[in-house]
């Protein structure tokens, strides 16, 4: 497995994690509280009973929203590690770009 993580400095990490994943859930298999979410990418479009291809976990902190992407590729992360930062920061407009020091 493929994995990066990114602590990304916010003190709205709980309502971006909320909005990020009601607006994923429409396609895809998504659990969420207030405080921690999970978004599972499927393996190609046959739906999200099919073996996941990626993981996605966000955990809202007080001054983070900590970021983990565990993908089957390194070419699914890279492409997963700019999808998830460009929906955040659409969601984060006031306070755009937001910073993804990916480890």
């Amino acid at each position: 497995m493929n994995s990066a993580t990114a602590r990304v400095p916010t003190q709205s990490g709980s309502r971006y994690l909320q909005q990020l994943c009601k607006h994923w859930s429409h396609n895809l298999k998504v659990e969420f509280t207030p405080e921690r979410g999970t978004i599972v990418f499927p393996r190609d479009a046959r739906g999200a009973d099919w073996p996941a291809d990626a993981l996605v976990t966000m955990v809202a902190q007080p001054d983070t929203l900590d970021v983990t992407i565990d993908a089957s590729s390194p070419e699914h992360l890279e492409g997963l590690k700019n999808t998830v930062a460009r929906h955040l920061d659409r969601f984060a407009f006031r306070e755009a770009p937001l910073s993804f020091p990916w480890s």
